[in-house]
């Protein structure tokens, strides 16, 4: 059978189902949102005359959901017109509506007598094989498919997604018993390739895989803190990002989660093992009082910490009383932060002789060990599970990779040492002579599957960067960037200095990558895999040159960053870029000229130099001001001014997306624009792109003058910073700026409509960055957001 999923119901309209439904919304999926009718009314509705049959009496549950949902923070939709795309209702009216879906998810609480009374109302519904999955965290998905049809069993099973569900990268696929092998494996390809998700098949168990791993590492850390006489905050200054793990470390991740929430999932495990892993499940007592002091962590405004006034206090588990928060001192931990490779600073954290490397060593050698016992049990393969951890926990290793980072056999002597009992299967894999879990074939990555290396599946759109550089080497490569072969004709152009910075070294590997494709290539793709894909210019090298009053040198640098631009939008060959994550000022430049964006959901673009006292250097005023030309229909009357005004208050504000959808509704994208929404696909979708543009016979496109607003509009354009400034809302230095942009924009003293060409813009645009880079107060602006971090208004 052939499945497609073109309509979706999520039935439970909690956080997590309404985050699903949202999810589904964002990628285009017609969704029905579900949840139960009130049994009683409320005063207002009292009030109002309503009854309990009046529909916004029966929908008000989830009618609530959806207007949480838009203010919720960080945002489940990456566009609130996705909001149009969910439909709601509730489970005594709209049940027969299940017979037009392709997927059933259940969300609702986590009972498993409530799921199976709920499921034998939907098998009698649901069109014959329309897959139902469940949103369990833990609950046998065996157990819930009794009772139900053939039909229903073979279309049913797990699929857990982690909350947030737009942002969390995990999605647990866990199979029935009776679940038809074909159902599993559209779910996997649907996953990633619609969802956007990493997919794990885990196995029917107890928590699955990154709950059940997960919460035995935290429950494990809580036992070291309280036998080692560590604070919650020296627990949480070594089990954050020092040793690869989120900010939010142990304590912060219990208090976001809910302590409420944490214990339930403890608990299923430990209602249904025994012996010394059911002990390890047993909450503490502290834990337990906190939660029936209603302490339950961010949700009550206290748990593990509490803010008081601007300071932060942490908890003592002995008295339950609070006091400013402590952090772990210790030679290893400042040895380590000089350190360089995550894998190397794990190594000498943990086998450190100070109280760092005693916890470290006492979280890790159970949490592996445990790992360890569950393989074969939870997962298939030592993969899934490090994956799980990685993609549902935010670790950047997973349990098999931090072993092999600390030294498997030297790790194991020290846990034999210690009397601990290491699994038969990692004891087998030393005595065979294999000495880590993961090793290299032929340049790819391999796993010890339990009696040999075998090369880990790879899907084809997923390209690494760093092994396939590895593989087939580079063209050219500098300090700042590397031009790369990705085969078919397609050169892939990719930064790679602090930050993804643009210097000069990127600027000159952007000329040499044009050239070089438009000599011998099809296409070329301008793409990274870095934490962003460009945060903007050098700026500690703008700051340097502008207080050593080098402006000729900026001059010689600014006009090199837009003739690079103009090189990109002027290419013979069709230019991709692929922005991701942080694309700011610089970045959102090198992308506005492409012929194509190739952009991921989770994008964030702007053009943010106000915040530093400057305006956009590289071309970025003109660029953005014909993409708003561009994505006009044709035949209609233009209105410059209005576009000149939305362009200014996009700049002036410093407007970021918030999404690849909200990209596009800014201009930085335009309707051909692509969003890919897997990120590890990103670069396949790229490199697919620009081979359709070179196919499709691509011509770049021809240089025409662009008509400007001028001098009358210049005035409009001011209208707002002038009040703002008389108001006192901004400094005379903020409408310094606003008026270089405004100059900019408009196109300088030229009457309204004026024709003038790009390169008139240009300098325009070069001639106003370089005398706000040579102000002393724009010089302290830039100057606090290299210190602080932050803009500074002055």
């Amino acid at each position: 059978m052939t499945y497609n999923i073109k309509k979706a119901a999520v039935l439970g309209s909690g956080v997590m189902g309404s985050g699903i439904a949202a999810h589904l919304a964002n990628i285009g999926i017609p969704t029905l949102l579900l949840d139960v009718a009130p049994k009683e009314l409320t005063a207002e509705e009292e009030t109002k005359g309503l009854s309990l049959e009046h529909p916004a009496v029966r929908n008000r549950i989830v009618n609530g959901a959806l207007q949480k949902l838009v203010k919720q923070k960080p945002a489940p939709l990456t566009s609130k017109k996705n909001l149009s795309l969910l439909t709601v209702g509730n489970f005594e009216d709209d049940l027969g509506k299940l017979k037009d879906v392709d997927w059933i998810i259940e969300v609702v609480v986590e009972n498993l007598a409530i799921k199976q009374s709920l499921y034998e109302k939907i098998d009698a519904v649901r069109t014959p094989g329309t897959i139902v999955s469940s949103n369990t965290s833990g609950i046998s998905i065996n157990a819930m498919a009794e009772g139900r049809s053939e039909d229903f069993q073979k279309h049913f099973l797990g699929t857990h997604f982690f909350n947030p569900p737009r942002y969390l990268k995990l999605l647990e696929v866990i199979p029935a018993n009776t679940t038809a092998p074909e159902v599993v494996s559209f779910m996997k390809t649907f996953g990633e390739d619609a969802l956007g998700k990493g997919v794990v098949l885990a196995k029917d168990t107890p928590n699955f895989i990154a709950n059940r791993i997960g919460t035995y590492g935290l429950l494990i850390t809580l036992q070291e803190m309280v036998n080692g006489n560590y604070s919650v905050g020296e627990v949480d200054s070594v089990t954050g990002p020092l040793i690869g793990r989120p900010k939010s470390a142990t304590f912060r991740t219990l208090d976001v989660v809910g302590l409420d929430t944490f214990i339930h999932v403890a608990k299923n495990v430990y209602d249904q093992t025994t012996g010394e892993e059911q002990q390890v499940f047993a909450v503490p007592e502290f834990l337990q009082k906190m939660v029936e002091n209603g302490w339950l962590g961010a949700k009550s405004g206290q748990g593990f910490f509490l803010k008081q006034g601007k300071e932060i206090l942490e908890i003592d588990p002995d008295t339950l009383a609070y006091s400013p928060v402590k952090k772990l001192k210790t030679p290893s931990i400042e040895m380590a932060k000089q350190t360089r490779g995550l894998a190397n600073k794990v190594k000498a954290l943990t086998y450190a002789k100070d109280r760092t490397g005693e916890l470290l060593w006492g979280i890790f050698a159970p949490t592996l060990i445990y790992s360890a016992q569950l393989y074969g049990g939870i997962a298939d393969d030592i993969v899934a599970i490090d994956n799980a951890m990685k993609w549902g926990f935010g670790w950047q290793q997973g349990p098999f990779e931090i072993w092999d980072a600390l030294g498997v056999k030297d790790s194991v002597a020290k846990m034999e040492a210690e009397g601990r009992e290491v699994p038969a299967f990692v004891k087998e894999m030393l005595a065979n002579g294999f000495d880590t879990f993961y090793t290299e074939i032929d340049g790819d990555l391999a796993y010890y599957n339990g009696s040999e290396y075998v090369k880990v599946p790879v899907n084809e759109k997923e390209i690494n960067l760093k092994r396939y550089k590895k593989k087939h080497g580079v063209i050219k490569s500098n300090t700042g960037a590397s031009l790369i072969d990705l085969g078919d004709g397609i050169a892939l152009l990719e930064f790679h200095s602090q930050s993804n910075a643009i210097g000069l070294d990127i600027i000159q590997m952007i000329n040499f990558a044009v050239d070089e494709v438009e000599a011998k290539y099809k296409g070329l793709v301008i793409g990274n895999q870095g934490k962003n894909f460009c945060v903007g210019a050098n700026l500690g090298m703008i700051l340097v040159e502008a207080q050593d009053d080098n402006i000729f040198e900026l001059d010689f640098v600014i006009k090199a960053f837009q003739d690079a631009m103009q090189k990109i939008k002027y290419s013979r060959k069709p230019v991709v870029a692929a922005p991701f994550a942080m694309t700011l000022g610089g970045g959102a430049e090198v992308c506005l000229p492409a012929a194509h964006i190739q952009a991921t959901m989770e994008t964030y673009m702007g053009l943010v130099e106000v915040g530093v006292g400057l305006i956009p250097g590289g071309g970025g005023n003109k660029a953005l001001y014909q993409k708003f030309l561009k994505g006009l229909p044709n035949g209609v009357e233009v209105d410059y001014q209005h576009i000149a005004n939305k362009v200014f208050e996009t700049i002036a504000m410093a407007k970021v997306s918030t999404s690849g959808e909200e990209a596009r509704e800014n201009n930085f994208l335009n309707f051909a624009d692509g969003i890919s929404v897997n990120p590890d696909h990103q670069l396949y979708d790229a490199k697919q792109a620009a081979l359709a543009l070179y196919e499709s016979g691509y011509q770049p496109p021809v240089s025409t003058k662009v008509p400007v607003v001028g001098a009358s509009g210049y005035g409009t354009l001011l209208m707002g910073a002038q009040g703002m400034y008389e108001s006192g809302f901004i400094s005379e230095h903020d409408l310094k700026i606003a008026k270089k942009l405004a100059y900019v924009i408009a196109g300088g003293k030229v009457p309204y409509g004026t024709l003038v060409d790009e390169q008139y813009l240009l300098n325009l645009e070069r001639e106003a960055f370089l005398s706000l880079v040579a102000d002393p107060l724009s010089q302290q602006r830039m100057q606090h957001m290299l210190l602080k971090g932050k803009p500074l208004r002055n």
